[in-house]
């Protein structure tokens, strides 16, 4: 019996494996990434795509002395995950002076009449899609986030 049921563990241990699609990143990979954006760094902002599932993709972004562009996804929603540092994120109200980047995607310099919130490690943000957000960061400041980019149609 106990034969039995040790191959039978060895076998299912054997055919076992991991399902198509699957990805793991640990807290160590997280940082060997930060390291590499910090020396990629161009104008303040450096971003790293780790991957992508047709309907959303994972992009790792470091921020250092750069405030982004207003920006607004008319059909994706970002679901953004503070890993260290300090900003502002602007989020509501109407892109100025918009343009768009690429296909549905709009930019502009600034937001007027959005709400400001403070963004800190550990805080979870979901902005849905058509949603006017900037993220401003005071000098001196970084910020290292991660965002899940999902289609949401």
């Amino acid at each position: 019996m106990k034969k039995t049921i040790l191959t039978s563990l060895t076998m299912m241990m054997a055919v076992a494996t991991v399902p198509a699609g699957y990805d793991h990143w640990s807290s160590g990979e997280f940082a060997k990434h930060e390291e590499a954006l910090h020396k990629a760094m161009q104008d303040g902002l450096a971003s790293e795509t780790l991957g992508n599932w047709g309907n959303h993709l994972l992009l790792k972004t470091r921020r250092e002395a750069s405030s982004g562009q207003a920006e607004l996804h008319e059909k994706v929603a970002d679901l953004i995950v503070v890993q260290s540092g300090h900003a502002t994120i602007i989020v509501g109200g109407r892109v100025l002076n918009g343009k768009t980047t690429a296909p549905n995607e709009i930019r502009g310099t600034s937001i007027e009449g959005g709400e400001r919130q403070s963004l800190k490690a550990g805080d979870v943000l979901h902005v849905p899609a058509k949603t006017p957000h900037q993220v401003l960061l005071d000098p001196g400041q970084t910020l290292d986030y991660i965002v899940l980019k999902v289609d949401s149609q």
